[in-house]
C-alpha cells in the first residue's frame, strides 16, 4: 500500500504540481520568481552550510512563508538563547524568503527544492541536521520519509487538523497516515487538533498538545512595541481611538456608514484606517470616503496635524504598533475571504470586532466565546456594537480584561516546544 501511495504522489501529484507551477509562472510573477530563485539552490546551499560552524548540533526550520515563519522565531531564539546551535531556515514561497533573508537568528536562509527523492536525500546530506521542525503544515513526504530513514529527529510544530479535513478521506487518509508517523513528535495548538491527529491511528505518545506560539510571538512584539513612538506625547489626550486593521473594501463597505454615525455622535472618537493595501489608489479612495464629512490626514503628514477625526495609515508594518493606542479594533479580512490576526489587538487588552467571515481562526473563534470579540453582520449591528462600547467605558475595560487574560494565559508554548527539540539533541 506505502509503495502505491508514494508512486503516485511522485509519478503523478509532483509532476503535476511542478506542471502547474511552470504554467502558472507564466501569469504570475511571484511563482516565476520562486522557480527562478531556485536556480542552483542545493550548489549555492552547500556553500552557505560550509561557511558555518560545522562543530555545533544543527536544527533546521521549514515554513511555507512568512506567517508561519512569524511562529517560528520565537522557537529559534529561544533555542540560541540555549544552547550554541547553528540554525538553517527554508522557505517554499518567495516572499517568505525575501522578507527574512536577514534575519539575525538563523544562520543559513534558503529556498526548499521540489521535493523529489533526489532532492531530499541531496539536501538532507549538505544540511546534515541534527533535528528538522516543521511549522504548522508545509510537510513534503520525500524529504519526511528520507528524514524518518536517517533516523534524524523531525517534528511538526504549531500544529493543526480540523475534524472534517479531506485528509481523512479513505485514500488520503491512508497516505498521510503513513506520513504523519515519520515524525516523531507531532506539536499541536490545542487538545482537539491533538484528537484529530490521533484518529489517523498514530501513536499517541508522539502526539501533544503544547499551545501555539503566536501567542509568545505576539507578546514579545507589542513589548518592542510598546517602546516606539509613533504618535506625540499626549497625542490621543482625551480621545477614544478605534484602529480598523488590515481592511479591504468589503470590511469598509460595512463598517464606514457605522463610524460616520459614531463620529458625529461622540466628538472624543478618532479613527485609524489601516488598509490591508496602502497603494494610491487605496489611499485616495478611503480619504475620498470622508470628503465633506470629516476631516483625514496621512500617517505620513502627521506633523501637520489640525484635529483631524480620521488618520489614515499610508505605510506598513506599524499595525500592531497602532493597536496599542487603540480603546477597541475591528480586524479586517473578515468580510472578504478570512480574518487577519485578532491576537494583534487582542494582546493589548482592548476589545475586538470583526466580521462574519472568521472560519479561518481558531483565536477569533475562542475570544468571541468568551465575549472578549464581538461579530457582526451589517452596518447595523455595527454601530450598535462600537456605541456600546464606545459610550459605556465600565463595559470597553470589561470587555478588554477578558481578552488580555485570554492572550496572558496562552503565553509559554516555546518552552515546551524547545524543550522537546532539544530532548532530541542533546
Amino acid at each position: 500500500m506505502k509503495f502505491i501511495l508514494f508512486s503516485l504522489y511522485n509519478f503523478v501529484a509532483l509532476p503535476f504540481f511542478f506542471v502547474s507551477l511552470k504554467i502558472l509562472s507564466l501569469f504570475n510573477a511571484k511563482v516565476k520568481k520562486g522557480l527562478r530563485d531556485r536556480k542552483n539552490l542545493l550548489i549555492n546551499l552547500e556553500a552557505k552550510m560550509n561557511e558555518i560552524e560545522n562543530e555545533n548540533k544543527t536544527v533546521w526550520f521549514h515554513s511555507a512563508s512568512m506567517g508561519e515563519f512569524e511562529q517560528a522565531k520565537p522557537i529559534i531564539q529561544k533555542l540560541k538563547e540555549e544552547k550554541n546551535l547553528n540554525i538553517v531556515v527554508s522557505f517554499f514561497s518567495p516572499s517568505g524568503y525575501e522578507n527574512s533573508k536577514r534575519y539575525p537568528f538563523a544562520d543559513v536562509i534558503t529556498y526548499i527544492p521540489l521535493d523529489t527523492k533526489s532532492n531530499a536525500k541531496r539536501i538532507i546530506k549538505i544540511i546534515n541536521p541534527d533535528a528538522v521542525v516543521f511549522m504548522r503544515y508545509d510537510i513534503w513526504p520525500n524529504l519526511a520519509e528520507e528524514l524518518h530513514k536517517n533516523s534524524i529527529p523531525s517534528f511538526i510544530v504549531d500544529a493543526t487538523m480540523r475534524k472534517d479535513t479531506i485528509r481523512k478521506i479513505p485514500i488520503a487518509k491512508s497516505f498521510h497516515k503513513i506520513l504523519y508517523s515519520y515524525f516523531d513528535r507531532i506539536l499541536t495548538v490545542s487538545k482537539e487538533d491533538a484528537a484529530n491527529f490521533i484518529d489517523f491511528g498514530l501513536d499517541e505518545n508522539k502526539i501533544k498538545d503544547v499551545g501555539d506560539t503566536r501567542f509568545d510571538r505576539v507578546y514579545q512584539k507589542s513589548l518592542v512595541a510598546k517602546e516606539k513612538k509613533l504618535f506625540p506625547d499626549c497625542f490621543f489626550e482625551n480621545k477614544k481611538v478605534l484602529v480598523i486593521g488590515s481592511s479591504w473594501d468589503a470590511d469598509e463597505e460595512v463598517i464606514f456608514p457605522a463610524m460616520k454615525k459614531l463620529l458625529s455622535l461622540d466628538e472624543s472618537i478618532i479613527l485609524i484606517i489601516a488598509p490591508h493595501e496602502p497603494t494610491i489608489q487605496r489611499l485616495e479612495k478611503l480619504e475620498n470616503s470622508f470628503y465633506n464629512e470629516f476631516k483625514t490626514i496621512r500617517f505620513s503628514y502627521l506633523n501637520n496635524y489640525s484635529n483631524e477625526r480620521v488618520v489614515i495609515i499610508d505605510s506598513i508594518g506599524i499595525l500592531l504598533t497602532l493597536y496599542y493606542y487603540a480603546d477597541a479594533a475591528y480586524v479586517g479580512g473578515s468580510f472578504k475571504q478570512g480574518i487577519h490576526n485578532v491576537l494583534e489587538p487582542a494582546v493589548y487588552g482592548i476589545p475586538v470586532v470583526f466580521g462574519p467571515k472568521n472560519e479561518n481562526s481558531q483565536e477569533a473563534q475562542m475570544i468571541k466565546k468568551i465575549g472578549a470579540a464581538f461579530e457582526i453582520q451589517n452596518r447595523k449591528e455595527a454601530f450598535r456594537t462600537f456605541r456600546k462600547l464606545f459610550s459605556n467605558e465600565d463595559y470597553r475595560n470589561k470587555v478588554g480584561e477578558i481578552s488580555s487574560e485570554y492572550v496572558n494565559s496562552n503565553i509559554g508554548p516555546t518552552e515546551k516546544i524547545c524543550n522537546e527539540i532539544l530532548s532530541f539533541i542533546q
